[in-house]
């Protein structure tokens, strides 16, 4: 889509919904001003750190250029009408038209932690042509990624997935049409796993997963993302895996190797779950953050641990080796040490908080 199209979303989500371009017509003096380059992308987030930093002068960390400001209501309109010339004519931070602006980087308004992504990283800023276009919309990808996810996710899917989120957005597949066919793929698996057919239902559940990631991301660089379609992929996310691990016990049944305590085994894996969602609500509520961003250990042990892609994975090898019966036992096993680690890290936390105060999260810094 145009830069000014997305620039158009971005000062919606931050609440600028007077919006158009500066020679259509010049607001009258007296009202606040943001003005900024259309030539550039601007991450969601430094939009709205703009949006509420009056006086601030955004300039590019690579070279310092101004590339946008905010202006507050006591601003004359020659001024406003200088400060935009100087704007688009690519001034340098010390041009007169800039005085008594405050010079501000993408850290500055936005800073470097982005809670809901779970990272470390400034918003981007990027200069758009035709000749960064390519490295725009990897950066622009690169910035819907949550920094502590699972090991599939985190290293299998970014470029496969990255040309479908290009491809959905060029065609106008919006993000909840996405999470409707990973719904699909959902009962599909389920009921592929529940009669013992391994193989296509492990297709379908891998393909799920690969949506899963899609939705997301299709949804955070295209801005447009909802709060019925982030609903919508959470509880799909949050309701399906064990029911795939409880279908994948009758489908052992189904075929000819029933588990020998196939009702523990099930109540194993649905019952650890459970209680590993528990365990992270009540850490959430307890330290304000969630419970995989506290420590580096943390962090890399979401990469492995018992959800629903690492179990995929254990599934997967299992299928392949000819014995689906121990890839589920090895869920179960995963799962109930999943627990425990979970367990053992909110007892850690309530210590640490009595000694040393309140936790933060050591991608802050």
């Amino acid at each position: 889509m145009p830069g000014s199209e997305l620039l158009g979303r971005a000062l919606a989500r931050a609440g600028v919904t007077d919006v158009a371009p500066w020679s259509a017509a010049p607001p009258p003096g007296g009202a606040a001003l943001l003005l900024l380059r259309a030539d550039h992308v601007y991450d969601a987030a430094l939009v709205s750190g703009l949006a509420q930093s009056p006086g601030a002068l955004l300039r590019r960390p690579e070279d310092g250029l101004p590339v946008a400001a905010h202006l507050a209501r006591t601003e004359a309109p020659d001024r406003a009408a200088a400060v935009a010339a100087a704007l688009a004519e690519g001034r340098g931070a010390d041009d007169p038209a800039f005085a008594d602006l405050r010079p501000a980087t993408p850290d500055d308004l936005s800073g470097s932690y982005n809670r809901t992504l779970r990272k470390r990283g400034s918003a981007y800023l990027l200069r758009l042509a035709p000749d960064t276009r390519g490295a725009v919309e990897w950066r622009m990808f690169g910035g819907s990624y949550k920094g502590v996810t699972d090991a599939v996710t985190k290293y299998v899917w970014p470029v496969p997935a990255f040309h479908v989120v290009r491809a959905c957005a060029a065609l106008g597949i919006t993000p909840n049409m996405v999470t409707a066919a990973s719904l699909v793929l959902v009962f599909a698996a389920l009921w592929w796993f529940s009669q013992g057919a391994w193989l296509p239902g492990l297709v379908a559940a891998w393909v799920m997963t690969f949506l899963d990631t899609v939705d997301g991301k299709l949804a955070r660089v295209t801005l447009t993302s909802t709060k019925f379609g982030n609903l919508f992929d959470h509880v799909i996310d949050l309701i399906h895996p064990p029911f795939w691990w409880l279908a994948w016990i009758v489908g052992l049944g189904v075929v000819g190797m029933p588990l020998a305590h196939p009702a523990a085994v099930g109540a194993v894996i649905f019952g650890g779950y459970v209680l590993q969602r528990i365990l992270e609500g009540v850490f959430q509520l307890q330290h304000g953050m969630h419970i995989h961003v506290w420590r580096p250990f943390d962090s890399a042990f979401r990469l492995v641990i018992a959800r629903r892609n690492p179990n995929l994975v254990l599934l997967t090898v299992a299928t392949l080796l000819g014995r689906p019966d121990l890839g589920i036992l090895a869920v179960a096993a995963w799962t109930a040490f999943g627990f425990v680690e979970q367990a053992v890290a909110l007892l850690q936390a309530a210590v640490a908080r009595r000694q040393d105060g309140p936790l933060r999260s050591w991608l802050e810094g």
